[in-house]
This record gives C-alpha cells, structure tokens and sequence, in this order.
C-alpha cells in the first residue's frame, strides 16, 4: 500500500512539473485572447472587443491550442463553440489573469497610487451619462482599470444582483434589492419625430398615437417601460409599432421617417441641433426621471469604490455644469 501511495506521489509530481515546463510556454496575451474567445464564443467579437485583427487573434489561437493534447475549440456549422476541456482551461486562465492583475495592483499600491478595479453595468441610454463622470477620475488614478458593461435594465439589474459589478446607472430604481444610491441628473424623455415629417399643429394627442407608426425599445428597456406606462395611463391606441434593441436604432430608425418614439433628450443633442429632428409638445411630456448610479447596500465596497464615490461627491455639480447644462433649454 505504501509502495503505491509513493508510486502515485511520483506520478503526480511529474504530472505537475510536466505542466509547469509546458506552461511556461504560455504568453499573458495568449491567455487573453483565449479567454476572450471563450466568452465570446467568436473570433471576430473577440478581436473586436481587444482592438486586434482578425488573423492575429486566430494565429494566438492556433499557437495556443498547439500546446493541448485536446481541442479546445470546435466549430459547428459557422458557429464556433469552446469545448469542455476549452472551457476548463478558460476558468484557468481567468485565475492566473486575476493573480496578474493582483500583483500589478499591489506593485502600485506599494508606491501609494490608488490600483484596482472598478466595474459598472449601465443601461444602454447611459452611454450618453456615465462617461463623463468617468474621465477626470480615471486620469487622477492611472492604476484604477475600468470596466463598463453597456446593456439593457434587465441585464444591468441582474448583473448587480449577482454581485458582478461594484455600480450600476439606472433611471428606475429596482423594486427588489436593497440598494444604496447617488443621483447623478435628470433625465428627460420627448416625444421625437424626423424633422421631415409633416405633423399638423393642433393635433390631438390620441390622433397623434394613432396616426403615426411608433418605435419601441426592447423589452426590459427603461425607455419602453416608461413609453408603455405613458400610453396606458393615457389609454392611447397605438398605430403599428416596431421594436428595436438600441437607443441609437430607434434614433436612426426615426430620423429616416419610419415613425416617431418617446426618447431620452441625452441621446439626440446634435440631431436636434441640425434640426434633423423635432420635439413634438404634448402634455404629460416629458417624462421626467433621473439617472441613479446604484450599488447593493450589503456589498463591502472596495477601496477604489469609495474613492471614486468620495469624487462624484465633489465633483458632480461641476461635471454637471460643464457637460449637460444644455438640457435646461428644454
């Protein structure tokens, strides 16, 4: 029995330092890369995302799966899928990025810089918001990496529920968790229409919902909640709609005459200004919310969550002033 036990004990040894000399021919860019394919399951997504070209991402890949015995990848069809075996070297190479990171954040640490991560979801209209409650911060703090997921409210809800993300920016608070909050600003939506499309004076808003074809967003949106919320109070009959998964297709869909919306004033500065697009007064609008940067009140926040709170503190009301006070004018 002791002679197997010794046995085994050598065995996994060898096991382990084979994996080590093999390991060392793995490159940090190499395990980015695969791991970025594996949450994609694209290579296109997956250059896209890293900023690198397509063949540059399938030669690292190729160079990278030389090394396994096992594919790590399959492609089925057109679509490419990770293997079991691909997914368990993708949880590996998660674990030794983070210890990277880790080590890259105490190197920085030591010398007294702020280092670490901050990660937010944000719904998809607060693309037009959050960066610039971003910028100075981020250039105080080079050691602080961001990471900014942009989405719709579900995912952005489900994201901070799962303890994904440090923040989220939403305009409706979620009635199910417990949350902690700062209010950024205002948020105000209009109904728009092409600057083209002839719309009589005097016309009753009824008229107008059944007149002209409406654009919705997606389900789960903020914008269609409070779009379908407004129509139903005002029980309102709705002319053929179409649906849409984004800010920015709604806004193109309408500016090309397909029919008119209930939108975000943020998102529509500069067509509003090239008069390529028009507000259409109607009473009850607009909608008026605001946008709350929101965290879970249980989560022990980080040292560069507190300090990136400690600065939309002190800086919020001028980065207000500076980059949105053009949203008094409507």
């Amino acid at each position: 029995m002791q002679s197997l036990d010794i046995n085994f004990i050598y065995f996994y040894l060898y096991l382990l330092c084979h994996t080590l000399i093999v390991f060392m021919h793995y490159t940090l860019h190499q395990l980015q890369i695969f791991l970025k394919i594996a949450e994609l399951q694209s290579i296109t997504k997956a250059s896209e995302a890293l900023h690198l070209t397509q063949p540059a991402v399938s030669i690292q890949l190729k160079n990278f799966q030389n090394q396994f015995p096992f594919p790590l990848t399959e492609v089925v069809g057109r679509q490419l899928y990770v293997t079991d075996f691909g997914t368990e070297i993708a949880h590996a190479a998660e674990k030794i990025l983070n210890e990277v990171h880790a080590i890259n954040y105490k190197t920085l640490a030591y010398k007294g810089q702020l280092s670490g991560r901050l990660k937010i979801s944000i719904v998809s209209t607060g693309k037009y918001v959050m960066p610039y409650f971003l910028s100075d911060f981020m250039k105080m703090n080079e050691g602080v990496e961001l990471i900014m997921d942009v989405t719709n409210k579900s995912r952005v809800v489900e994201s901070l529920e799962m303890n994904e993300v440090d923040f989220a920016l939403v305009s409706v608070l979620p009635k199910k968790l417990v949350v902690d909050k700062v209010e950024l600003m205002q948020n105000k939506l209009f109904f728009i229409a092409s600057n083209s499309m002839e719309i009589k004076k005097g016309l009753t808003r009824k008229k107008l919902f059944e007149k002209f074809p409406l654009i919705y967003r997606e389900d789960g949106s903020a914008t269609r909640a409070a779009m379908e919320n407004f129509i139903t109070q005002n029980k309102f009959s709705v002319k053929k709609k179409m649906e849409l998964t984004s800010n920015e297709a709604v806004k193109q869909a309408v500016l090309s005459g397909l029919g008119c919306s209930i939108m975000p004033l943020i998102g529509i500065r500069n067509e509003l200004k090239n008069k390529n697009l028009q507000i259409v007064p109607l009473k009850g609008l607009p909608i008026c919310t605001s946008w709350n940067l929101i965290w879970l009140k249980s989560k022990k926040l980080s040292p560069v969550s507190k300090a990136y709170l400690n600065f939309l503190g002190s800086e919020k009301d001028r980065i207000i002033n500076q980059n949105f006070s053009w949203i008094n004018n409507f």
